[in-house]
C-alpha cells in the first residue's frame, strides 16, 4: 500500500454544520476513523479550524503516531478524509474548556447519529470527558484505549487530551495503539479490494 498523497484532492468531505458549527465537520462515508472532540478551543472557533492553539499537541500526535505523513496545519484539516480520518465535536456549537461548557451543550445523540450515518469503523475520542457524556459513564471509571462499548457499530476508543490543560497527563501510548489498530483496519480493507 502506497503513502497516501496529500497533494492529492479527494472528494470534498461533507463538512457539514454550515454557520451553525463552530468549526464544521469533516465526515465522509467509508472513513476508518473518526476523531471525536469535546468542543473548539475559543481559538479554534475564532479560527474555523481543529485544534488551532499553537501550544495543543494534536496535529504533532498524529504525525508521530503514524496517522498522518506530515504534521499538517490546523487549517488543512479538510485534508483527512484523503489518509481515511474525520473530525467531529460532541459539543459542536459552545467553545471554551470543558468545565466553562453549559449542559445543555453536550450533544450526544446528534453525535451517534453521525456515526449511523457515515459508518466509521473507529471513533476515538480526544478526550474523557467527550466520552463521558456520550457513554454515561465517569469520566474517573473511563480508562484509555479501547472500550468494551460500540457506538452504531464502531469501536470506541478514549484517548488522552492533546489540550494545553492536560499536558501533564498526557501519554502517547493510548494514542499509538489506535494508530496500530487504524492501519490493521486500512490493511484488512485494502487487502480485500485487492482480493
Amino acid at each position: 500500500m502506497t503513502e497516501p498523497d496529500l497533494a492529492y484532492t479527494p472528494p470534498a468531505p461533507d463538512l457539514t454544520g454550515g454557520g451553525e458549527y463552530l468549526v464544521p465537520d469533516v465526515l465522509a462515508p467509508g472513513l476508518t476513523l473518526v476523531l471525536v472532540g469535546t468542543a473548539p478551543s475559543k481559538i479554534s472557533a475564532a479560527r474555523r479550524a481543529y485544534y488551532a492553539n499553537p501550544q495543543n499537541k494534536f496535529w504533532r500526535t498524529l504525525h508521530e503516531v503514524g496517522l498522518t505523513p506530515r504534521q499538517l496545519e490546523p487549517g488543512e484539516y479538510p485534508l483527512l478524509p484523503g489518509l481515511g480520518i474525520g473530525l467531529t465535536d460532541v459539543a459542536k456549537r459552545h467553545s471554551g474548556v470543558d468545565a466553562a461548557l453549559p449542559d445543555d451543550a453536550w450533544g450526544p445523540e446528534e453525535l451517534r447519529e453521525k456515526v449511523r450515518q457515515f459508518r466509521p469503523r473507529l471513533i476515538a475520542f480526544t478526550s474523557k470527558r467527550g466520552a463521558s457524556e456520550t457513554l454515561g459513564i465517569g469520566t474517573g471509571k473511563l480508562s484509555y484505549g479501547q472500550q468494551t462499548h460500540e457506538i452504531g457499530g464502531a469501536e470506541v476508543w478514549v484517548l488522552p487530551s492533546t489540550s494545553p490543560l492536560g499536558h501533564n497527563y498526557f501519554q502517547l501510548g493510548p494514542w499509538q495503539a489506535l494508530a496500530q489498530r487504524f492501519h490493521e483496519l486500512r490493511q484488512r480493507s485494502y487487502g480485500s479490494h485487492l482480493g
